[in-house]
């Protein structure tokens, strides 16, 4: 086992992964930019180290400072977190050359997911359901019409490098396909330095349903069911829950067992997510992307199962094999909301500030995740989430009843700081909401009020 973890993240990621590391008996790193200065995880951690100014390029993306870090602290390996380098094939690479464990899968596995037109090449070869739509990236205007004209109207064109949304345009008429094309190859290449597009059939009634995996060194991989991503803005998620009230007992097993097949087509060890588009009107499934990371919402499947998924990602980097197959709780229900700092009724606009009031929400099966608190400044350089509530019960009906306490008991005040705490109370009490009756367009026709 470790002896020495940097954990090369911030905020409420790398607490959770100190805390997991301190119930182990792992000595922790952490690193901060100097507007992280006071951040919990800073204090928490065994060690601390100073790795750059604010801007993420100069200091959470800065791998030499980072690995400057591991060898001052004699850190025996590194754990990612989400976001950031979590992702990055280089620093995996570079990890590997200094001796340093990267807790995360191998470069060779980061590759082929981080391209999404050969992620789904792979997924393809393995036999899972893919949307249908171009074999690869598109070459041209040209072969972006002909592919259109096969699979039929409306379809989505989908940066190669994308995520968060950036590089997509659904196209609903063969006119519009020329300059929705133009568009979506410059935003690609402003976000991601790589315009290259493919195209898929939109699908008109989706939810968003991922799989948990986690794979070891000698081949084996397991998953523990799936959660439910349904309600997003702009392709960022807001509330997550499994499992999900759409997905019958069988179709949980094919779900799972696709997502594991492709982790075993890419030798995948560590913690993972497989992402799925399940077409509501039709009952199919299909293949979206491959997340080789822990996730945000990771949580809700830890509630769900009463299982500790970092540490599993610790062990199985160790050398340890994953615990094995892991069957769905009948009588479980969970449910994670993300709060930002931001105002939900004038477009989402983050709010940083200084917060002057904080308390957090208990009692039974309620859980916080969080770096904040009285006295704290949310920094404006970085991502507005600053806490994930996750509560837990018998079923979704008491679920959604426990989630609206909790959020009423939450209280986060400072000057011009608002929050998606309202928003979010107000989605839950929907009718929509509460029949589960919703697709991923849900907030698109939401009466923000």
């Amino acid at each position: 086992m470790f002896k020495k973890i940097l954990i090369a993240n911030r905020g409420e990621i790398a607490l959770r992964i100190i805390r997991t590391c301190k119930e182990m008996g792992i000595s922790t790193v952490a690193v901060y930019s100097t507007a992280d200065r006071e951040s919990l995880h800073v204090r928490f951690a065994d060690e601390a180290v100073c790795i750059g100014p604010p801007p993420s390029k100069e200091s959470y993306l800065n791998i030499p400072a980072i690995m400057s870090a591991v060898e001052v602290t004699a850190a025996d390996a590194v754990h990612p977190g989400y976001g950031f380098l979590s992702e990055n094939e280089k620093f995996a690479r570079i990890c590997a050359d200094y001796g340093v464990k990267f807790i995360g899968p191998s470069p060779e596995a980061i590759a082929a997911m981080g391209d999404k037109a050969t992620a789904k090449a792979t997924a393809k070869k393995a036999g899972v359901p893919v949307v249908p739509g171009s074999e690869g990236v598109l070459a041209s205007l040209s072969e972006a019409q002909k592919v259109a004209k096969e699979i039929g109207y409306p379809v989505l064109l989908k940066a190669t490098a994308g995520g968060g949304g950036k590089g997509m345009r659904v196209v609903w008429k063969p006119e519009d396909l020329e300059d929705a094309w133009n568009i979506a190859r410059a935003e690609a290449q402003a976000a991601f330095g790589n315009d290259g597009l493919y195209m898929e059939k939109y699908i008109q009634n989706p939810r968003h349903i991922e799989v948990q995996v986690v794979g070891d060194q000698y081949g084996n991989v397991s998953h523990l069911s799936e959660r439910d991503c349904t309600i997003q803005r702009r392709h960022q998620k807001l509330i997550e829950e499994a499992p999900s009230p759409a997905i019958t007992p069988e179709l949980r097993e094919k779900l799972g067992d696709a997502a594991v097949r492709l982790a075993k087509a890419i030798n995948y060890e560590s913690a993972g997510t497989v992402e799925f588009i399940f077409d509501q009107d039709t009952g199919e499934f299909y293949f979206m992307e491959m997340n080789t990371r822990i996730q945000v919402e990771h949580p809700v499947t830890e509630e769900i199962f009463f299982f500790d998924l970092i540490k599993e990602q610790i062990k199985v980097a160790a050398g340890v094999p994953v615990s094995g197959r892991h069957y769905f709780p009948s009588n479980r229900w969970a449910m994670e909301v993300r709060i930002n700092a931001e105002d939900p009724y004038n477009n989402f606009r983050p709010t940083p500030g200084k917060i002057e009031h904080f308390h957090k929400p208990g009692g039974h099966g309620v859980r916080v995740d969080t770096h904040v608190y009285a006295g704290y400044r949310i920094p404006s350089h970085y991502d507005s989430m600053i806490a994930k509530l996750i509560v837990a019960d018998f079923s979704r009906e008491e679920v959604i009843n426990k989630m609206l306490r909790a959020l009423d008991e939450f209280i986060i005040e400072g000057p011009g700081l608002q929050t998606t705490i309202p928003i979010l109370k107000q989605i839950l009490r929907t009718e929509a909401f509460q029949k589960g009756t919703y697709n991923t367009r849900f907030l698109e026709t939401f009466s923000f009020r």
